[in-house]
């Protein structure tokens, strides 16, 4: 018993540690996604058309923003081990590349968004549903779409930003500009969607002007922040005097870097592609997924700050070759982050007895959300297990292994199963997605397996000498 309490429980000094890295992480996602929720609420409560329109128009958005995530990691990795060795011309090499692969991101998707914004969110609705208005649903999602793109860059620019800051040690500044941003978003919902001190009542577009603004003010906190700050960041300094990064530091970083964004890529738009196979069960099918996945978003920050910290704090320890230490560090930041995640599932449970309440909806979406809900609760410690092994094989630069294991069971197991029983079965929506969450067991027992053989230990910076 002493073993294993030594092989898997830290000290009262490494917890504080880790909490120090995961907890600014943890509570700038679950207040930006507890601010989310509130504005799922007030939308919701305007309409089940204005609902479902904002919540297929995020699922694309969604798209975006986990391709940012994408295409900044493989540059990241490179970050948090130069910062671990000490080489700041190494970290600001890697910012310049962050600002480049964000740059292309986003002329690609303000593009896409603007030319077939409407192609892309009628996939979602089913033509001749008895539930709802699709022609009001589609005006809905393409008037809050075409309002987000100009939110799209500033949160390209701020994660540029927040994801350096992060990797060189300050945790503290990204989040407080997240809090800033999520209050400046709510108090915006509250005015604009319901029309409060003289503003027009604007419903969808008025979320979508809220948090298009929130994103601009969130990106120039950490821009201005972090240029007042150029002596204890100095990757900052000189950063714009040109965009020259070493040909062997970008080939390499492309090289991490493009299965990281093709998985993003790929596991965002999977996950689309899923939600449009259970959408075939009609608008009832959508709005109770958007209540149910705003619910989620609120818990799952919890293995995902924590999976996030095993990313930072093992690439920091890979780049100074203390590789035991990393070995022993993420075997207790994923026991950690199970015992959580046991807990935080328990607790989303019980929110499904009431947030389906606050809906002004039918009685069928809430029935069917709350199931949902109940769902994805039992599968939490599951999905933390995945993640935590996620970013631990992406701490040492494994991208591809990562691309197989994150993507691949999206694609070759799950949307293959999700559309053969939306469209060749009769099975109720709740079975169907329940029946789809089974696949994250071989998941994460691969995941174990991979992480236990140590093949993500190695210092992948030294190869650049």
């Amino acid at each position: 018993m002493k073993q294993f309490l030594k092989k898997f429980i830290g000290s009262r000094s490494f917890y504080g540690m880790v909490l120090m890295v995961a907890m600014p992480m943890l509570l700038q996602n679950g207040i930006t996604n507890f601010v989310n929720l509130l504005d799922n609420i007030m939308v919701g409560r305007v309409g089940t058309e204005q609902m479902s329109g904002v919540s297929i128009s995020n699922q694309l958005t969604f798209i975006h923003n986990l391709c940012i995530f994408g295409g900044l990691a493989g540059a990241s990795i490179y970050s948090a081990q130069f910062f671990g060795r000490g080489d700041h011309d190494g970290v600001r090499n890697a910012f310049r590349m962050k600002l480049i692969v964000a740059f292309i991101i986003e002329v690609i998707f303000i593009t896409g968004f603007a030319v077939f914004g409407d192609k892309f969110i009628s996939l979602y609705l089913t033509e001749g549903d008895t539930t709802g208005d699709t022609a009001a649903t589609l005006m809905y999602g393409r008037r809050y779409l075409n309002i987000m793109l100009f939110g799209l860059l500033p949160f390209a620019v701020s994660q540029c930003y927040a994801t350096s800051l992060r990797e060189t040690g300050q945790t503290m500044l990204p989040m407080k500009a997240g809090i800033a941003a999520v209050c400046v978003n709510l108090v915006g919902n509250w005015i604009l969607i319901y029309g409060k001190l003289g503003a027009p009542a604007l419903g969808a577009a008025g979320a979508a002007v809220a948090t298009a603004f929130s994103r601009v003010v969130e990106a120039a906190i950490v821009v201005i922040w972090t240029h007042r700050h150029s002596v204890q960041h100095p990757f900052i300094k000189n950063a714009y005097r040109h965009f020259r990064v070493p040909k062997k530091l970008v080939l390499m970083i492309c090289k991490k870097g493009a299965p990281m964004l093709a998985n993003e890529t790929l596991w965002s738009t999977g996950l689309a592609v899923m939600n449009q196979c259970y959408s075939v069960r009609g608008l009832v099918a959508v709005a109770a997924l958007n209540i149910n996945s705003t619910i989620y978003n609120l818990f799952n920050v919890v293995f995902l700050a924590f999976g996030s910290a095993i990313s930072i704090i093992s690439g920091n320890l890979l780049g100074a070759e203390k590789f035991d230490e990393a070995r022993d560090t993420v075997r207790k930041i994923t026991a950690f982050s199970f015992a959580l995640c046991i807990v935080v599932g328990g607790i989303m449970a019980l929110t499904s007895l009431f947030v389906p309440k606050l809906y002004n909806t039918t009685h069928e979406v809430r029935a069917l959300a709350r199931g949902l809900i109940l769902v994805s609760a039992i599968w939490v410690p599951m999905h933390g297990l995945s993640t935590a092994s996620y970013f631990t094989l992406r701490s040492g630069g494994r991208t591809f292994i990562t691309f197989l294991f994150d993507c691949g069971t999206v694609w070759v197991l799950s949307i293959p199963l999700a559309f053969c029983l939306s469209r060749f079965t009769d099975l109720p929506m709740l079975s169907m997605f329940t029946i789809c969450q089974v696949v994250e067991v071989p998941k994460v027992i691969l995941g174990i397996v991979l992480v236990v053989k140590g093949i993500w230990v190695r210092n992948i910076v030294k190869t650049l000498d």
